[in-house]
């Protein structure tokens, strides 16, 4: 970085000539790349800006146009300052014309009232810079290695903008093309005041180049892509024009955070990283911190004043779709339907996945028509997902943030629970899933394991014991209220010997199976009992799907 106009009059072989600034001192902080000794008047236009002009004035004149001219001709041509000795020409005080004319332009017009060597001061702020360059360079191979060595040890977004701080000391956000902010770190400042606005505030800082500083905003700009593809910008946050060290860095950052989604291309995309992000801190904190709040509304989803509903859409994997689908991709592609659908339907939405599903959280407008969005959703969703059926589990709509968390868990339990209905609706709530959606709300409760231990434990021994399939023939029965033969014909099997699993059941389990309250009970403990199992052995071929 260069050196400070202030910072040169603070060499001793300045200090030594007694400087004293007579004008232009809100000029001081600017940057000297050069100290140029120059006694004609028409130097101007030999110089290229940024000198720090040294002259013991002799051989300049003494009337006022003339003398105005020469500043105006400094100012013009962008010098950073104007040193004058008062040995040989002028003893005591400058001309009032040369005063005022270097005030109004604000050029710092300094007086030296002993003799100076000239050659001395030029060596020491001459050296200065070349010093400052030399460490800019050093400093520019540093961060060079730094980020190389990130790229290479495939460092996630959030670890290279924590290197952006560390490095600057300053604020740093990566955002989209629309300005939804994807990552930041706040470098010890208030995230809140980081955050607020920040979409609005965004749109207006433009830079016209690939990296660029906005002063009016305080921001250098870097564009973010590679291959010809740009998908956003990182922007450091400084109040003052940024050193070039600042632009290295952003620079390098950009280029590691382009290789790191090339790398990564079959992952989740930031955006669906930033959103999972803001959806986990919702389902763990039933009161939002402003935080969070700012970080919902810099990724363009306000959660104030508005209508949340919580989504969850979960992927029908069956033995069709199993052989030629995986889950996380699946996943993956089901969240870019869901989030393509939100933004057709002008929609604002945080949109990720978890292990099992795609979560989402709607943020409508005070007066939306809210089951007319989510059936337009809904419709899209099953269109973008023809080949791998899903089923989509919608909360309870809520007024405020406090109140996110209750419809993403109702949305993820509803979803679940759908899993087993076997109907064609676009989406489900919880009226819909009725006693199955209840237990896929307790199923944390080790009360309702117990009872489903209690009521069927007997029956699952006997059948890991003898190799039966008695569970299976009580899953039949039911399923179809209690009709034998239905149920004899559903297992594929003669009514005769289901009724002697029938018999051998009840043996079993000491209960009464034409008991109304006995088949209840049992049918609640096969749906509890379905809900602790990862898989079920396909020959049951569970007939309970519709079954309330």
């Amino acid at each position: 970085m260069y050196p400070t106009v202030a910072e040169a009059l603070a060499l001793p072989v300045l200090r030594q000539g007694c400087p004293r600034v007579v004008a232009g001192s809100t000029g001081l902080e600017r940057r000297v790349r050069w100290a140029h000794a120059a006694e004609v008047a028409d130097i101007a236009h030999l110089l290229r800006g940024g000198e720090l002009v040294l002259t013991t004035g002799v051989a300049l004149p003494d009337d006022d146009a003339t003398l105005t001219r020469y500043v105006a001709d400094l100012a013009d041509v962008g010098v950073a300052g104007l040193v004058v000795e008062l040995v040989r020409h002028w003893n005591d005080r400058l001309p009032h014309a040369l005063v005022t004319a270097a005030e109004q332009r604000g050029l710092p017009l300094v007086t030296l009232s002993r003799e100076t060597r000239y050659v001395a001061v030029t060596e020491a702020v001459n050296g200065m810079i070349v010093d400052a360059q030399l460490a800019e360079l050093r400093a520019a191979e540093r961060v060079h290695e730094t980020f190389t060595s990130l790229t290479v040890a495939g460092a996630e977004p959030a670890a290279v903008l924590a290197e952006v701080a560390r490095l600057t000391e300053q604020p740093v956000v990566l955002e989209t093309l629309e300005h939804e902010v994807l990552a930041y770190d706040t470098a010890g400042t208030d995230p809140g005041e980081l955050l607020i606005g920040w979409p609005a505030r965004s749109r207006v800082v433009q830079v016209g180049e690939r990296t660029g500083y906005h002063s009016a905003a305080g921001w250098l700009v870097t564009v973010v892509g590679a291959r010809g593809h740009d998908w956003g910008r990182l922007v450091l946050v400084c109040a003052e024009p940024p050193p070039h060290r600042y632009q290295v860095v952003a620079e390098r950052a950009a280029s590691a955070l382009a290789v790191h989604r090339l790398v990564t291309r079959d992952s989740d995309t930031l955006e669906r990283q930033a959103h999972r992000a803001v959806l986990t801190e919702l389902l763990n904190s039933p009161a939002p911190t402003a935080e969070i709040l700012a970080r919902s509304s810099a990724l363009a989803v306000p959660l104030t004043g508005r209508q949340l509903v919580g989504l969850a859409v979960r992927p029908r994997i069956t033995a069709t779709t199993r052989p030629t689908l995986s889950t996380p991709p699946l996943l993956r592609e089901l969240a870019e339907a869901t989030a393509l659908a939100t933004r057709r339907a002008k929609v604002s939405a945080l949109v990720s996945t978890d292990e099992t599903a795609v979560r989402a959280l709607l943020a409508l407008s005070p007066d939306a028509n809210a089951d007319a969005v989510l059936q337009r959703l809904a419709t899209d969703i099953h269109d973008a997902r023809a080949s791998a059926p899903a089923a989509i589990g919608v909360g309870t709509t809520v007024t405020g943030p406090a109140e996110a968390q209750r419809t993403l868990v109702e949305a993820a339990h509803v979803a679940a629970a759908a899993l087993d209905e076997d109907d064609d609706q676009p989406l489900h709530r919880l009226k819909d899933v009725r006693l199955r959606g209840l237990l896929h709300l307790l199923a944390d409760d080790e009360r309702v394991h117990a009872f489903a231990a209690r009521e069927l434990g007997p029956l699952l021994e006997r059948d890991a014991a003898s190799g039966s399939r008695l569970v299976s023939a009580l899953r039949h029965y039911c399923a179809h209220g209690g009709n034998k033969s239905a149920a004899a014909v559903a297992a594929h099997t003669s009514r005769t010997a289901y009724y002697q699993q029938l018999a051998r059941i009840e043996q079993v389990l000491g209960v009464r199976l034409e008991d109304p309250e006995s088949m209840l009970s049992l049918y609640v403990a096969l749906l509890a009992h379905d809900l602790g199992t990862a898989t079920r052995p396909s020959e049951e071929n569970p007939p309970g799907r519709g079954a309330q």
